[in-house]
């Protein structure tokens, strides 16, 4: 696989250089860039498989490099390195992109580049990360489905249910949609988001579309449209303070 790295810190492109020969014997990195301007020609000149990018650069973010490509032009994928605060690491997860955590820990730079290897990132993923990058709460979430990603609209979930390894993801829309990730990776990923909140072992709910608490019969959620959803006896306590009580 060939490889470029955009990155105007020296050591940190040195660092990666030298990363990336030790734990990673597949990649040759055919040019190294301190600025997207250069980087844009390197990819041009050279059409690499992986481009390592970082996000803060002087003029231009790295979240803009496929600006300055037509759809039919990107045929690489990128692994974003980022120090970015923990908003921007849900952005990356909401939107399944690989991304590096600086300092960068060699085994994970090893674990994203086989990733990459398997299965390529689509250009749907970039667009997705970089509207929620721009926007003041995440809005999308990219999620497996069979050997698709399907991209969902945070605000109309209105639950999610756990099947073993599989999810159901209940929708206002009325939208049902099957995928290969288990609830905690769910619970995981929206876990940031004070939305949505693990009330059951099976279920994940998300608060905006409550109606009301039952306590009653062991203590249930009703949702828009009539939908019930059990709550864990321990999780009761929990719901209370995820909700403002009106005091009569």
């Amino acid at each position: 696989m060939k490889a470029i790295l955009i990155d105007d810190e020296k050591r940190a492109r040195v660092t990666l250089s030298l990363l990336l020969a030790d734990y990673c014997p597949n990649i040759t990195l055919v040019a190294e860039c301190e600025n997207l301007s250069e980087g844009v020609k390197a990819i041009r000149k050279h059409q690499p498989d992986l481009v390592l990018l970082d996000i803060e650069m002087p003029g231009h973010s790295g979240l803009e490099l496929l600006d300055f490509f037509d759809e039919n032009e990107v045929h690489f994928s990128i692994i974003f390195t980022t120090a970015y605060n923990q908003y921007a690491i849900q952005a990356f997860k909401f939107s399944a992109i690989d991304y590096l955590l600086k300092p960068i820990v060699p085994e994970e730079l090893a674990d994203a580049v086989k990733r990459l290897e398997k299965q390529k990132h689509k250009l749907e993923n970039y667009k997705v990360l970089k509207e929620n990058m721009q926007q003041d709460n995440l809005t999308k979430i990219a999620v497996p489905s069979g050997n698709s990603l399907i991209f969902l609209d945070i605000a109309k979930i209105l639950y999610i249910k756990g099947e073993g390894s599989y999810s159901e993801v209940f929708c206002s829309n009325g939208i049902k949609r099957m995928v290969s990730r288990n609830l905690k990776n769910f619970e995981d990923i929206l876990c940031s988001d004070n939305r949505f909140l693990r009330v059951h072992k099976s279920y994940v709910v998300n608060f905006d579309h409550v109606v009301a608490f039952n306590k009653s019969d062991g203590g249930s959620l009703e949702l828009e449209n009539n939908i019930h959803i059990p709550v864990s006896s321990d999780k009761a306590q929990l719901i209370l303070d995820n909700v403002q009580i009106v005091k009569r």
